[in-house]
């Protein structure tokens, strides 16, 4: 569902933060961004959304509960079906994710379950536009983290993911800063 920001200015609280959830699991980040509405455009509300983020953040059950949002990439048949069947995708957008070896795959698979066994949470980053080997190559130079740099490099992460929903929702094609 693509809105106007006049549109989702007018929304009740609770659609709001149901529209909002899509964006990013966090319950406090929702509620407090529906609550700070409304915004004159949107530079205003992904602004707004970064300072909230900010605050929210210092508690780890909200980290936790927007990292709940994203499935876990743990197997190979779901890894190849991500990064095979992109046909329909422009070629710029999957960059050599057409080409992912089985073996990236696989390793990528096991990476996953390895961060989620030491950190207790999902390996969360930044997917657009990246290659299965480039995943697999941020998950395995951040893998050596301790669970503090991870929660906070994870955050990072999912205010980008959030940043380019935020715009989706509200239908602009711009990506993060």
């Amino acid at each position: 569902m693509s809105l106007t920001l006049a549109q989702f200015n007018d929304l009740s609280q609770e659609v709001a933060v149901t529209q909002l959830l899509g964006c990013c699991t966090s319950s406090a980040w929702a509620d407090k961004l529906a609550d700070a509405r409304p915004f004159i455009d949107v530079d205003a509300l992904l602004a707004s959304s970064d300072a909230i983020w900010q605050e929210v953040q210092t508690d780890d059950a909200n980290l936790l509960e927007a990292f709940d949002g994203h499935p876990q990439i743990g197997n190979v048949a779901s890894l190849k079906e991500k990064y095979r069947n992109t046909q329909s995708s422009a070629a710029h957008e999957q960059s050599g994710a057409n080409d992912a070896a089985d073996d990236v795959l696989e390793a990528l698979a096991k990476g996953n379950q390895d961060y989620l066994d030491k950190f207790g949470f999902i390996f969360i980053v930044f997917a657009t536009g990246k290659s299965a080997q480039q995943m697999l190559d941020l998950l395995l130079a951040r893998l050596p983290d301790d669970r503090a740099t991870e929660l906070a490099n994870a955050a990072a992460e999912q205010n980008k993911i959030t940043r380019l929903r935020l715009n989706k929702l509200l239908g602009n094609a711009s990506t993060t800063k």
